[in-house]
């Protein structure tokens, strides 16, 4: 973030503090409650498809998602949705324990690193079209930043998943069309 960026962002949160503050709008407090919900349930995937990949790097994106974009979006919501007396999703899934050494697991019952891959940019895909559809009905500027600075980490965090796919050749070949 360069220095303009944040001076402009410090500025917004000074005078939305200043101001009287209102309570989210129903399309941003179901926002948030979706983006909980569905956040829980992702990160019971990524916990999954973790203990399924082999190769470590791809492991290390995989813990990222979870832990800087996935569980900070989460607690973030929360306490977003919390401050403005809405209610949290009782939703819940079980926690698994990350195996770093490879779980021996049938080849017919696991998934590939190409595999998992592609499922967890799916994963990233389809989070960063909601979110971005949450920003922009998002009206309270907290919300808003939120979602913007999240996104923009999504985004990076999708440029190193790509590359990682590239240099081991995991991106699934598609035919051009031609006329």
């Amino acid at each position: 973030m360069s220095i303009f960026e944040r001076f402009n962002e410090e500025t917004r949160e000074f005078f939305q503090n200043i101001m009287d503050k209102e309570p989210l709008n129903y399309l941003e407090a179901s926002g948030l409650y979706g983006v909980i919900a569905q956040g829980r349930y992702n990160v019971s995937v990524l916990e999954t498809l973790y203990n399924h990949a082999q190769n470590a790097e791809l492991k290390h994106l995989i813990k990222q998602a979870q832990d800087s974009l996935t569980k900070s979006l989460i607690n973030r919501s929360e306490d977003l949705l919390q401050e403005s007396g809405g209610k949290i999703p009782s939703v819940t899934f079980p926690r698994r324990t990350l195996h770093k050494a490879p779980l021996e697991i049938h080849p017919d019952a696991r998934l590939t690193d190409a595999e998992v891959a592609i499922a967890i940019g799916s994963i990233a895909k389809a989070s960063q079209l909601a979110m971005l559809a949450a920003l922009h009905q998002s009206y309270q500027v907290e919300v808003a930043l939120m979602y913007r600075t999240l996104l923009n980490d999504g985004l990076d965090w999708d440029y190193r998943l790509l590359q990682l796919m590239l240099k081991n050749g995991w991106l699934p070949k598609l035919h051009k069309v031609v006329n």
